[in-house]
């Protein structure tokens, strides 16, 4: 039989690197190749410590070579794992960059409930107006609704050939693209996994997508704190993160918890401000009325106290929940009140994720832009 070292290597480029998104080639993961005769030796280094990666990794390289070289290669691989890096803090946790992504924003939510998925689908409807190109990645992974939102409930993402690798090609409609869980559970069934299942169906929303040129991925975190925000902070090089809040007390202790999260030392992300959902009641009947149902400035007043950022406030308002419903977001309604309100929030988070990348070192470049009227952040 003949063959040459390098139709090894080629072959090895069509084998992912375990949660890596690359392949073994291109993510180095391959540190030498031997050839004897008819037999191979393949070392390769691996970032995952457990067993079934090893021996994931080792049965796909064989396949790989006796699939695209020759059936009767005698492969014999050596699967080490890379020793982490020592950084200057070696509790800092860092996500790694996704390629033609540019700005990363997590939305959270201590407390379910207050109104984070629609802030999110609003505020990306807002972007995408301003001439940005926008993505939303919902990661609310036990109460996915960003399909819904987007009106996209039937649709299902289609694989696509990028590089020699099939990844998933995001729904996009109102000028956003969307990727969520919703597009691969059943909605009459509850989900039910424990955190590493979650962690890992994330991981490949994030990696193994053609999410192609984005300027601003809007991630849509589950309420609370746990293992999917962890698995997010990891995996991701997130700018900064959103936390919204109603005024009521309740919601103000999980919000201010939401933020210590973030600024965990071992976290470090920074929290670019406070959002205030259901602020007020105006009827339409008396548009000049205000009704402080949930109590008056509770997040204004928390934004303060933990020196942060306020954003802005959205009122609780009937045609907020039936746009959200029908999947055609208010912030779509040109002209109108609350358009004006998510455009505002949207600005002001903006200019707060300019101040975040001048004072704090930076996961890229930015520079101020002028689209639509508002100075932005963009690479």
């Amino acid at each position: 039989m003949s063959f040459k070292k390098q139709d090894i290597y080629n072959a090895l480029e069509k084998i992912t690197a375990p949660g890596e998104g690359k392949s073994l080639i291109e993510n180095n993961n391959v540190t030498n190749v031997v050839t004897f005769g008819d037999e191979v030796i393949v070392d390769v280094t691996i970032s995952n410590p457990s067993l079934q990666a090893k021996k994931k990794v080792e049965v796909e390289i064989m396949k790989a070579i006796h699939q695209h070289v020759h059936p009767k290669i005698d492969v014999k691989v050596n699967v080490a794992v890379e020793k982490p890096v020592v950084q200057e803090n070696p509790n800092q946790i860092r996500g790694k960059e996704i390629p033609n992504i540019k700005n990363i924003i997590a939305i959270a939510s201590g407390k379910g409930g207050v109104g984070k998925s629609t802030i999110t689908a609003n505020t990306a409807i807002s972007l995408a107006k301003m001439g940005f190109n926008v993505g939303v990645l919902d990661a609310d992974v036990y109460g996915p609704s960003q399909h819904l939102m987007f009106d996209v409930e039937k649709a299902r993402p289609l694989s696509v050939n990028v590089d020699g690798r099939s990844k998933m090609k995001p729904i996009e409609n109102y000028g956003v693209k969307l990727l969520s869980l919703g597009f691969f559970t059943n909605p009459d069934q509850a989900v039910i996994w424990r955190g590493p299942m979650a962690s890992k169906a994330l991981k490949q929303l994030i990696f193994d997508a053609d999410w192609g040129e984005i300027d601003f991925l809007l991630i849509d975190l589950p309420p609370g704190t746990g293992d999917v925000h962890l698995s997010i902070v990891q995996s991701l090089p997130i700018n900064g993160a959103v936390v919204v809040s109603t005024p009521q007390n309740i919601a103000l202790a999980d919000a201010k918890k939401g933020v210590a999260m973030f600024q965990q030392e071992s976290i470090n992300v920074p929290v670019l401000g406070i959002i205030e959902n259901m602020a007020y009641f105006t009827p339409a009947e008396l548009p000049n009325n205000k009704y402080y149902i949930f109590g008056k400035d509770g997040a204004k007043h928390l934004a303060e106290d933990i020196h942060t950022a306020f954003l802005g406030e959205i009122p609780l308002v009937q045609s907020i929940r039936e746009a959200g419903d029908v999947g055609h977001p208010v912030a779509l309604q040109e002209g109108t009140i609350l358009e004006n309100s998510f455009k505002e929030i949207t600005k002001e988070m903006l200019s707060q994720l300019l101040i975040r990348n001048e004072s704090l070192p930076p996961t890229e470049v930015v520079r101020i832009t002028t689209m639509s009227g508002c100075s932005a952040v963009k690479k």
